[in-house]
């Protein structure tokens, strides 16, 4: 069969948790399969040449414990959050208008992309398009669902949005990805990322560089709709599927998805000053990408004697994710660090992880995974 951009043949399957007219998830549905390993099996497999995209950690019904620290930085740092969504939702519509489809990167960027569909929608009753498609580290952008979304807005620009940078992994990812799909197809898509929270240096259009917590870094698919990780094993993903996910529709009970959403959102109508003058802000500065959080990879690197930067994850965001999915080695706290790390502190006293005091980066903390030969 002929496949072109007049001729898709990846299905669309209701999944997650949001309002339909909040987010249309672009994936295969993979909930059927069983394809989750331990995080010591995982990290094993990773480190032996298994890419990560090919299994999915257990996903875990968070402790009581940590669903409290939870919603006590849910209430902290609504406000926060809420200005740095107004903030990259105005430079989104200032470079590219209203004639837009916001792309988010699942996961950690979909919970972002709702917020700021309905903060546009919130400030200008514009309801932008909102989807959430697969993009992995080493394999790239899912072009299945470019050409989708391409074949139902034609004349549209994209607008790609994710939670925070680390490295900037995902931000080269996505470089690389749109550079080749654009050359294949003709187009002349953007790659420019929007983030909420820029500490990488790496993105161009952001809430802010701060690197504070998130508070939707602090949970899995329990405030992402109740989806996975994306999923790319030619196992179950074939020529013409989407990526694949799955739906967890057993954590329902747990789901946090739609209260976090409304509770950054409930923050909208006290915004409007702060927005308007860190948008001035930013304005006054050069805030084009220094990529200066590479730099601090570099002295972990040489410091630690740590052979592969992929065991390097820095910022609050991914110093998390260490702690919930990977085998940490020990985790780094700037000693100057202002926000609050009492969750890392939490998650590291419960896994016995140490922590160590390091200055020589511009991040808050950073997780170190273990390399296995340490063992």
């Amino acid at each position: 069969m002929k496949k072109g951009m007049d001729e898709l043949t990846a299905q669309i399957t209701r999944m997650g948790s949001y309002p339909e007219q909040d987010v249309t998830f672009l994936l295969k549905d993979l909930s059927e399969i069983t394809m989750e390993k331990s995080t010591d099996e995982r990290e094993q497999a990773i480190q032996q040449g298994t890419h990560y995209s090919e299994m999915l950690p257990i996903e875990y019904k968070p402790t009581e414990e940590y669903m409290k620290l939870f919603y006590a930085s849910l209430d902290e740092s609504k406000h926060k959050v809420a200005v740095a969504v107004g903030v990259v939702a105005e430079q989104i519509v200032a470079e590219r208008g209203f004639q837009t489809v916001l792309v988010s990167l699942a996961r950690a960027g979909t919970p972002i992309g709702v917020l700021i569909k309905r903060y546009l929608f919130y400030k200008y009753k514009q309801d932008l398009p909102h989807y959430s498609i697969s993009i992995i580290r080493d394999r790239g952008i899912d072009e299945e669902a470019l050409k989708y979304i391409l074949n139902e807005h034609q004349g549209y620009s994209i607008s790609f949005i994710d939670g925070w940078t680390g490295k900037g992994a995902i931000t080269n990812e996505l470089t690389k990805s749109v550079a080749e799909f654009n050359h294949i197809t003709g187009h002349q898509l953007s790659s420019e990322l929007a983030v909420l929270a820029d500490p990488g240096d790496c993105s161009s259009l952001f809430g802010t560089r701060e690197d504070f917590l998130i508070p939707s870094a602090c949970l899995n698919s329990t405030v992402s709709g109740l989806v996975s990780r994306t999923v790319l094993n030619e196992r179950w993903i074939h020529e013409g599927d989407f990526h694949g996910a799955k739906y967890y529709s057993e954590l329902a009970a747990e789901d946090v998805s739609n209260l976090y959403v409304d509770t950054i959102c409930s923050q909208y109508p006290l915004i409007e000053t702060d927005v308007k003058s860190q948008l001035e802000e930013i304005a006054k500065q050069n805030c084009k990408p220094g990529w200066g959080g590479l730099k601090s990879i570099e002295n972990i690197q040489r410091d630690f004697g740590i052979p592969n930067t992929h065991l390097i994850k820095p910022g609050v965001g991914e110093t998390t994710r260490v702690l919930l999915r990977r085998v940490p080695w020990k985790i780094l706290v700037h000693p100057k660090a202002e926000m609050n790390l009492e969750h890392i502190l939490i998650l590291a006293r419960d896994r016995g992880v140490p922590i160590e005091e390091y200055a020589n980066m511009s991040y808050s903390c950073c997780g170190l995974i273990k390399p296995m030969e340490k063992e």
